[in-house]
């Protein structure tokens, strides 16, 4: 089997962005996803695959298990993208490794969605705590993030422009507040000019079903023979 790689990242912006939460509600007794900057090994992996996610949660004024920005798993709240990246984590049994930003994003839903605004219109590019180790000892790599304004996340142009992916397969997986892929995927593309980049064997949920996707993800790793 070929080794793989797959990248997730979370954040809820408008509704045209993806969407994502890793806080805890108190009074449901629920935990959070770890957001340490570490590699998370899977003892039962055998095929030597790895989930890069990045997840930036809103923290104030939103329901842990009513908003859309989040859902409850195994009894945690944690961000729609990063749902999707453990359901493939489990079905491929891969280690899991967060993508964190030297300076995070504020918790509040407007200044948040101002701020990733500017930042796509200026151009800016958040700098990351750590980049991946051992890169060259995978060949498929799984690219998952929310959309933000019909783009892909700032934290996710900085990987992209600072990685070489040359000769990989790349396979795009989001989620999303009504705009699907959007023109993401020719992005990713013209980022990595060198890499194959799936078109047809990829996968998008709205943030408003990804709680009842689970199937959805299982069938679509088994479709593209993962």
């Amino acid at each position: 089997m070929k080794n793989s790689i797959i990248f997730g990242t979370t954040l809820l912006v408008t509704a045209m962005l993806g969407s994502c939460s890793a806080d805890t509600d108190s009074n449901q007794q629920k935990t959070t996803v770890s957001r340490e900057s570490t590699t998370v090994q899977n003892k039962q992996s055998q095929s030597n695959t790895l989930i890069i996610y990045y997840s930036e949660p809103e923290s104030e004024g939103t329901d842990a298990v009513a908003g859309a920005s989040r859902a409850e798993y195994d009894n945690r709240i944690l961000g729609n993208t990063a749902l999707m990246a453990e359901w493939i984590a489990e079905e491929t049994n891969s280690d899991i490794h967060e993508i964190v930003t030297v300076n995070a994003y504020p918790g509040n839903h407007e200044k948040l969605v101002d701020q990733v605004k500017e930042e796509l219109s200026s151009d800016f590019r958040p700098e990351l705590i750590t980049t991946v180790e051992n890169l060259d000892n995978y060949e498929t790599i799984f690219i998952g993030y929310p959309i933000w304004w019909s783009d892909i996340p700032t934290p996710l142009y900085t990987f992209l422009e600072n990685t070489d992916l040359s000769g990989k397969r790349i396979i795009p997986f989001s989620t999303h507040g009504g705009s699907g892929f959007s023109t993401t995927i020719s992005t990713i593309a013209n980022l990595q000019p060198d890499a194959e980049v799936e078109t047809e064997n990829v996968l998008t949920i709205s943030r408003n079903d990804i709680s009842d996707s689970k199937d959805d993800v299982r069938d679509w790793l088994l479709d593209i023979g993962l």
